[in-house]
């Protein structure tokens, strides 16, 4: 399994897009054939080739098809195919981003499912070299990022923003380090008002892409550490819960498991498409 992040250069870019990765099995010998993905409050756009399949389970719900396609934000954990060879190259957006984005034959705002994308018609291009940017992408990572910027410019050039992107904006910028019921007093703006706008532009609450960002930070955090050297009761005050108990329940409503299975099981539970990727 190989993979890697990368950041777009373009400024213009860089303001929708939050980063391009790829992930690519080239041997049957893998043993993690159906990793996890954790919820995400983050649209992401996968390229891959035409006939490649995907399916992505939540039980009872699944989504599934092939080739190019949106996986939208994610309230629960997914559990992923990845039994076969694959390759996939992806565009991380911004949380929200797609609300100021013409995109063609988008609902907005869509939530846990994926589904098949025409890159062709999304970027107004005639033969949207999939093909080409994979095979660059497994050799050459900045050259392919490059190009990336170059293929979505024209889309996000065209961007539009209004007030509810624009008080979005200002509470993502906070809702990492502030309590959702201050929220309101920093931004001088009632509660009622941030939250319909966030709402209308990520099809969240404040609250749940708090819960999501904090989950990421804390698996993260995790990841980098073997079971041995976690202390949980300092986990549990280092990310907000009131103790181990609390933080017990929440892991195990998100992922679906206690944060010791986590420690057992993390090559199983990943979130490799623009986060946490395996230790060395």
């Amino acid at each position: 399994m190989q993979s890697w992040i990368h950041y777009p250069k373009n400024i213009k870019v860089a303001k929708y897009i939050s980063c391009y990765w790829l992930i690519e099995k080239t041997t049957l010998q893998d043993i993690n054939n159906f990793p996890k993905l954790n919820p995400d409050p983050a649209t992401h756009l996968i390229i891959c080739p035409q006939k490649q399949g995907f399916h992505y389970d939540t039980a009872p719900q699944v989504s599934s098809g092939s080739g190019s396609h949106w996986l939208f934000p994610q309230q629960q954990t997914l559990q992923i195919d990845h039994s076969e060879r694959f390759i996939y190259l992806g565009v991380k957006f911004h949380i929200g981003a797609l609300y100021s984005l013409d995109i063609p034959d988008y609902n907005h705002p869509t939530l846990n499912q994926a589904d098949t994308v025409d890159m062709d018609h999304l970027l107004s291009v005639t033969g949207f070299p999939a093909e080409s940017l994979l095979q660059i992408g497994r050799t050459e990572p900045l050259e392919c990022c490059d190009k990336l910027d170059e293929l979505f410019l024209p889309l996000l050039t065209n961007a539009k923003e209004d007030q509810h992107s624009e008080i979005t904006h200002k509470v993502l910028q906070l809702l990492d380090s502030t309590a959702v019921s201050e929220l309101g007093g920093k931004l001088f703006c009632s509660q009622r008002t941030l939250e319909r706008s966030f709402n209308r532009v990520t099809g969240l609450t404040m609250k749940q892409c708090q819960s999501m960002n904090k989950l990421e930070a804390m698996l993260e955090y995790l990841y980098q550490r073997d079971a041995s050297d976690i202390d949980w009761v300092d986990v549990a005050f280092k990310f907000g819960f009131s103790d181990q108990p609390h933080l017990i329940r929440q892991l195990k409503k998100q992922i679906g498991l206690t944060p010791k299975h986590y420690v057992e099981e993390r090559g199983l539970t990943i979130d490799i498409y623009g986060g946490v990727t395996a230790r060395d």
